[in-house]
């Protein structure tokens, strides 16, 4: 995926007195890092990220113009606000590298799948507020969905501070930490369902007599254009698809069709799938 260009703000940071460390600027928080700096969330002084590659982090230093190394434990001990971006597999290693770095002062955001926020609080040995965010790939468009979620020891302005950094890549809502998995199968695999979708419909068009490439424009921009429709009317998905399907119109024998495919019901157990599956992860 391309990389996202960043160019440097001349008004004042959001949070100036915020520092910041992205601990795994790899795909994900990578993207977060240059929303902050795009939307000028916090300036470039104030973040510090690493990579696990001394060239890597070159290249991207100079891209960013930020400071990035692969030193996790200095890079944690500058920052208020820790950034864990790394897969969830390497979480309990960073943790053990970072510990002599942390404090009660220190926020620790997460977004490794399935890592609960209890885990992260006795891996740090004390009692530090803690978040849980699950972002999806669109965030790279500033089109994300995110789920955030709070350990023991997070008070509200911790929240409110994660709310806005997941804000800068799409939309985020608050849930319990019991509802992670499922925010999990929905909106992080959802994606993924999507582009089924997507697919299905592009080889539809092609299959009634579209060129392929005006049959994929039509298609995305459908989906996208509905999701917009939800967003912003605040209306009922039923209640907008009713007022497309006229009574004896194409689009009510298109829905039967769905309905006898198993559309519905389908989608439904993939979510569900796709949840169970989180659950197991989040077990070990």
């Amino acid at each position: 995926m391309a990389e996202i260009a960043v160019e440097a703000a001349a008004i004042p940071a959001q949070f100036p007195n915020v520092r910041v460390a992205v601990l795994g600027a790899g795909k994900m928080g990578g993207i977060l890092l240059q929303a902050f700096l795009k939307q000028n969330l916090f300036g470039a002084d104030q973040i510090r990220a690493t990579v696990g590659h001394a060239e890597r982090a070159v290249v991207l230093s100079s891209q960013w113009g930020v400071d990035v190394s692969t030193n996790n434990l200095e890079a944690a001990r500058q920052a208020d606000l820790i950034l864990l971006g790394v897969k969830p597999f390497q979480v309990p290693e960073l943790m053990e590298q970072i510990k002599p770095a942390l404090t009660q002062a220190k926020t620790i955001v997460s977004i490794a799948a399935s890592v609960k926020t209890r885990a992260i609080e006795e891996a740090a040995g004390l009692e530090i507020a803690v978040l849980r965010a699950m972002p999806n790939t669109p965030s790279a468009l500033g089109a994300g969905a995110t789920g955030l979620c709070a350990g023991r020891f997070v008070k509200p302005e911790h929240m409110e501070l994660a709310r806005r950094i997941f804000e800068t890549v799409g939309r985020a809502v608050i849930v319990d930490e019991k509802h992670m998995d499922a925010v999990t199968g929905l909106s992080a695999s959802g994606p993924a369902y999507i582009y089924i979708i997507i697919e299905a419909l592009a080889e539809a068009g092609v299959k009634v007599g579209l060129p392929r490439d005006i049959a994929t424009q039509l298609a995305a921009q459908t989906v996208f254009g509905a999701g917009k429709m939800v967003l912003e009317t605040g209306y009922h998905p039923a209640l907008l698809k009713d007022a497309v399907t006229t009574p004896a119109g194409c689009t009510v024998d298109g829905i039967l069709e769905l309905e006898e495919g198993g559309l519905r019901v389908t989608l439904i157990k993939a979510v569900m799938r796709a949840t169970e599956r989180a659950k197991q992860l989040a077990a070990g």
